[in-house]
């Protein structure tokens, strides 16, 4: 299958901007609304962000960074929001496909809090996903990712459910709770210490098993300036469950993390 003559442009740039945005973006679902125009469309722009030093840290981290997302008429599609997939044809109730997306790791330099427990390496991960939109306000979404961690072994599991309405003519809002299931080798990665570890760390042995690794609620409102420019304001609300809430690297169980976006759709 042919790729998009812009694809090699457009991934390198969504690759490096993605690359800052680390723990900010978790490619929890696809996110591609209505039909692109003539063969093809996207958004570029800029993005600043609150968030974390790494999942489980109380240190806040502040990022402002570039954003471009492109989409093809042929089911390409290209970019920091959604990574990099195709999208089979399907029903227009239903979106199904496979993508490439990214996990980015962990530098033991980050924090203070992660001395001696080392690197996680950044990892390409292959993914499906399958979304159904019973109605125009109404969305389910679903993802399986697999390929994070320093062994390559981490699989996650991406279950969401959301609300969209349009406010006013410019305005439109976003209600939306998500769950994320993993698998015992991502969460011996990210929330584990191993003897290595505790010797290096200070923290005691820890082996956490498969389970659910967090639920998240969300809020988004969007601004269309005109019919090009936007402004986009979200805040997500999480909560660490079970073996990852437990881990001893963890100090913030409940994170609040916010975004706002300025974007211009070509």
């Amino acid at each position: 299958m042919k790729l998009p003559p812009l694809f090699k442009l457009v991934l390198a740039v969504s690759l490096l901007a993605a690359c800052n945005l680390a723990q900010a973006q978790a490619f929890d679902a696809v996110r591609l609304f209505g039909v692109p125009e003539g063969a093809g469309e996207g958004t570029v722009g800029v993005v600043a962000i609150s968030a974390y030093e790494y999942t489980g840290s109380d240190e806040r981290r502040m990022l402002l960074v570039p954003s471009v997302d492109y989409r093809w008429k042929n089911g390409w599609f290209a970019g920091v929001a959604n990574g990099v997939g195709y999208l089979f044809p399907s029903r227009p109730d239903m979106q199904y496909g496979v993508r490439l997306t990214a996990d980015f790791g962990r530098k033991d330099s980050r924090s203070d809090a992660l001395t001696g427990m080392g690197d996680i390496e950044v990892r390409p991960e292959a993914s499906v996903f399958f979304n159904y939109l019973p109605t125009r306000e109404i969305f389910l979404t679903s993802s399986v990712r697999y390929g994070s961690g320093n062994d390559r072994g981490g699989l996650q599991l991406d279950l969401g459910a959301g609300y969209a309405k349009q406010l006013a003519p410019r305005w439109r809002g976003a209600l939306g709770v998500a769950a994320t299931w993993v698998n015992g080798d991502y969460l011996q990665e990210f929330f584990g210490v191993t003897p290595e570890q505790a010797l290096a760390s200070g923290y005691a042995v820890y082996g956490p098993g498969s389970g659910l690794r967090d639920v998240r609620l969300n809020a988004s409102l969007n601004h269309f300036i005109d019919d090009r420019w936007s402004v986009t304001g979200a805040v997500t609300v999480g909560s660490l469950q079970g073996d990852a809430a437990d881990s001893p690297i963890v100090f913030e169980s409940t994170p609040v993390s916010g975004v706002v976006a300025v974007s211009y759709r070509f």
